[in-house]
């Protein structure tokens, strides 16, 4: 059954005959992280990619900080 409801954001030029419902919706439901970068730090990255290598960088600095500290100093 078509619907008739018109949506006036969305204009007669879009067309969705080809469209798959639901196509994303798994993974939309697995979470998502979007994280906003201001202009003046997303200069220095690139991409995605070098965001991320980036903070697995810092993560794994902060890990080995983290666990230098436990440590009994003589």
């Amino acid at each position: 059954m078509k619907k008739n409801n018109r949506d006036p954001d969305m204009l007669k030029k879009y067309d969705f005959t080809r469209g798959v419902r639901g196509k994303y919706a798994k993974r939309y439901a697995q979470g998502t992280n979007v994280v906003v970068i201001d202009p003046d730090v997303a200069e220095y990255f690139p991409d995605h990619d070098s965001v991320n290598e980036s903070l697995r960088g810092l993560v794994s600095i902060m890990k080995k900080r983290r666990r230098g500290r436990h440590r009994v100093r003589r």
